[in-house]
């Protein structure tokens, strides 16, 4: 029942670009020494979501609602604006690290729509 909500589809989408933005930084950061890497960034969610077509309302009739538009959410990789090194690798730490703790937030903050949705749900059941 609770995954045809929309809510709970926005939240899982949310987690897993969280994820997929996770191992983006975790890539530049791996990848720290390596002569000639250039680092990576994957957009916001707020981004991909934003510039989805498939994420705007489509209704044809009365309480038609159209497919999950988070199905399917193409990465975009932006190349970051690092100054390079000598050895042309332009990854810096500090970034990452930040990215990292942005990345967690962004994470926390799915789980805890996920979780404010099923505390909802069992109030309206009457569980909660």
């Amino acid at each position: 029942m609770y995954q045809s909500l929309e809510l709970f589809q926005t939240a899982g989408a949310m987690a897993r670009h969280a994820g997929e933005r996770q191992a983006v930084v975790t890539r530049n950061i791996a990848n720290a020494d390596t002569p000639g890497y250039r680092a990576q960034q994957l957009a916001s969610f707020g981004d991909v979501y934003s510039a989805n077509p498939a994420t705007k309302l489509q209704q044809r009739r009365p309480g038609h609602m159209a497919p999950d538009p988070f199905q399917h959410l193409p990465p975009r990789h932006v190349a970051s604006a690092g100054e390079p090194s000598p050895n042309g690798n332009n990854v810096s730490l500090e970034d990452e690290m930040l990215s990292s703790v942005a990345v967690a937030r962004e994470h926390s903050r799915a789980l805890a729509v996920y979780r404010h949705g099923m505390t909802v749900l069992r109030t309206a059941l009457g569980r909660g």
